[in-house]
């Protein structure tokens, strides 16, 4: 019977992940990248990633622990960072706009004048 080990946590989100941490998620997700499904062999190149990525955190909630991470291939992973990226820029652009500190459009909205009464 093996022993459970506490989940590990970073300080912060620039804590680095230790190596033990990079084994025991790349074990605990059978040695396969969790987008493609793909086995990681000897020799492939691979890191570990935030399933939800760090810049899309709520204030306060820190995402840096073991649980939220998985391991992923490069190409996979160069695919997912841009997807985080414009997830963050929609989710900034759709909050700016809510407050009203996004810029408004130069155009104004065309209508159809008034017409003159006939006296």
């Amino acid at each position: 019977m093996s022993r459970e080990l506490p989940e590990w946590i970073g300080k912060d989100d620039n804590t680095a992940i230790p190596p033990r941490v990079r084994l025991r998620v790349l074990l605990a997700h059978g040695s396969r990248c969790y987008k493609s499904n793909r086995k990681i062999m000897p020799g492939d190149k691979w890191q570990i990633d935030h399933i939800r990525a760090l810049i899309n955190a709520r204030p306060g909630e820190n995402l840096n622990r073991e649980s939220n991470l998985a391991p992923i291939l490069d190409d996979e992973h160069k695919v997912k960072t841009r997807a985080d990226v414009e997830e963050k820029s929609k989710t900034y652009r759709m909050a700016a706009k809510h407050a009203g500190t996004w810029p408004r459009s130069p155009h104004k909205i065309q209508s159809k004048p008034f017409q003159r009464r006939q006296p």
